[in-house]
């Protein structure tokens, strides 16, 4: 399952040298696009290719970097190595035509890999959940510490406009996601592990084959290093027992090393104590919901910690923090009830989102989910259905696909019977319908996965 990267790494070392011509197929995604400005920066020939033009597309051009729009053998140009997103597969154009001529083809995961090797700092957030908010809260704490971090964000961070920046200064921060072990081919200095989960099951097979995947990750990091690991965590503490690296925790227990104190809901945030060798180190005022968000709030501190962050820079960051796109965000109004949009898309998500939704003051908790893969909705049928039926009114289409087909024999009806009072709705229409029919002055409604869902939100709201 976890395979030797090693020669790879070396191979595309060699090749990323200032002056070589890079094409980088599918250039308008979220985590190549950043790549293409970092190897502009470096001194690259960079060409790309989308499939279709954009706002980043068109950033890029005016960078001074071609973009195709549409793939073709044509666009490889004089390209000496090519690096494709994840959707870019074997039978693609453009990567058919560079194996084809021996050309040598990367994934983007392992050019990021290469390029974290030139930062002093490389912060690497990594995780089954909370990956996209604790970057962003890191991120975002860096940024007012005047560090002039690159960031890569899997979302959109408002005080960005965007899901990356390129920085000048030596620290890098970067989600880092496990899905088909990509996470192991970066060099973090500082690996920071959420939690572990047993999710993508697709290509892991195991809890146990997720376990061991992030261990490596941490293992990853050099013998100076460090490993921020989340205390309360069974798994994660289970999985990284004993690595011979120095590690910090954080959690709400006693014994974390950076720990939550006298915590209190304030609006529908949070205030509390962060406690770090024993004593108060800041006070946050968090303004996102949820036990969650303290947790990863806890993990951003543990690495500003480390990097020599002053507590104030800490305390006045995050006060000004307001989540990530799609992470609990705030849409506008329907009906009289409050539209918030999430991207839970996992049973243990939901749950922390249900949490997080019951401690505001709504009358009424009104779902609707957009389940995310059949393998994800097959393996963890009886999760979702106990998560589900906390909503006070559920509302169900049909399951996102994503890189699937149907061999599970799942389908959202299947949830439906298993939730009584729940309604399946045939289209994003008819779902805004029902919803529009049903709010309510004083209901919260959440429009859920990790899909397309969030369109609904944005009918929703926009008809309001």
């Amino acid at each position: 399952m976890i395979t030797e990267q090693s020669d790879t790494i070396g191979q595309l070392t060699a090749l990323m040298q200032r002056g070589a011509r890079v094409h980088l197929v599918g250039i308008g995604g979220v985590s190549v696009s950043p790549l293409a400005e970092v190897l502009l920066k470096n001194g690259l020939s960079v060409t790309g290719s989308d499939l279709r033009a954009s706002e980043v597309t068109e950033r890029l051009q005016a960078l001074g970097i071609p973009v195709f729009i549409g793939h073709s053998a044509d666009n490889l140009g004089s390209a000496e190595f090519v690096v494709r997103t994840a959707a870019a597969r074997d039978d693609n154009a453009e990567i058919a035509a560079a194996r084809a001529a021996g050309i040598p083809v990367f994934e983007r995961a392992e050019a990021w890999g290469v390029i974290m090797r030139g930062y002093k700092n490389a912060v690497c957030i990594a995780g089954a959940h909370g990956k996209t908010t604790t970057t962003s809260m890191t991120a975002h704490i860096l940024l007012a510490a005047e560090l002039d971090p690159t960031v890569m964000i899997g979302g959109t961070l408002s005080s960005l406009g965007s899901g990356y920046r390129v920085g000048s200064g030596d620290t890098i921060v970067l989600e880092s996601c496990e899905y088909y072990d990509s996470f192991l081919s970066f060099a973090p200095t500082v690996a920071v592990v959420l939690n572990i989960d047993a999710d993508h099951l697709d290509y892991f097979g195991t809890l146990e084959n997720v376990k061991a995947s992030f261990r490596e990750f941490a293992l990853k990091t050099p013998e100076n290093g460090l490993v921020i690991v989340c205390g309360d965590d069974a798994n994660t503490t289970d999985a990284l027992a004993g690595i011979d690296r120095e590690v910090l925790t954080f959690g709400f227990g006693n014994g974390c090393d950076v720990r939550c104190e006298s915590a209190s809901l304030e609006g529908k945030g949070s205030l509390f104590n962060v406690v770090y060798e024993d004593r108060v180190y800041c006070k946050l005022h968090l303004r996102v919901p949820g036990r969650h968000n303290i947790s990863n709030a806890l993990a951003a501190c543990a690495a500003a910690i480390y990097l020599g962050v002053p507590a104030e820079v800490i305390e006045d960051s995050l006060a000004g923090f307001t989540g990530a796109e799609r992470r609990f965000d705030y849409r506008g109004e329907c009906g009289g009830a409050d539209v918030y949009d999430d991207y839970a898309h996992h049973p243990t998500e939901l749950r922390a989102l249900f949490d997080a939704a019951r401690e505001l003051p709504y009358n009424r908790v009104i779902a609707a989910f957009q389940p995310h893969t059949y393998s994800r909705t097959s393996q963890h049928f009886d999760a979702f259905v106990r998560e589900l039926s906390r909503a006070d009114k559920l509302f169900l289409v049909d399951i996102y696909a994503a890189r699937e087909t149907n061999t599970y024999g799942i389908e959202s009806t299947d949830l439906v019977r298993a939730i009584p009072g729940s309604v399946y709705c045939e289209s994003f229409d008819a779902l805004a319908a029902a919803l529009r029919a049903e709010a309510r002055p004083g209901d919260l409604i959440l429009t859920i996965g990790a899909g397309e869902l969030n369109k609904v939100a944005a009918q929703l709201t926009a008809e309001s």
